[in-house]
């Protein structure tokens, strides 16, 4: 028989994601560029080059391949700035309801 504690522990406890809003659209980080410069290839076909903005240079540590949302600029649609990084439950959430497209195999 088990406690209510451990019955509590192992529910699967709801994951709450920021989805993308206006013009914001879901991207994979491909290439560091070095300071806060990537390119990111947008799930609307686009690679933009990214910037992280200032206030959250030292909040985001990315890499490539992580799953961030981008705003584009309004003056230069091929480029755009980092507002939001995915972590990994937040990553297979979007997968199993469809905003991410699965992984593409390389060979």
């Amino acid at each position: 028989m088990k406690s209510q504690r451990q019955q509590e522990q192992e529910a699967p406890k709801p994951t709450r994601v920021k989805l993308p809003r206006g013009e914001e659209v879901l991207g994979t980080i491909e290439q560091r560029h070095g300071g806060n410069k990537m390119m990111v290839t947008c799930l609307d076909g686009k690679t933009r080059n990214c910037r992280v903005p200032g206030r959250l240079k030292r909040a985001l540590w990315l890499r490539p391949g992580d799953v961030v949302i981008i705003q584009p600029w309004e003056f230069d649609k091929d480029k755009g700035d980092v507002i939001f990084k995915y972590r990994t439950n937040q990553i297979e959430w979007l997968k199993k309801n469809g905003y991410l497209k699965t992984e593409k195999t390389e060979f």
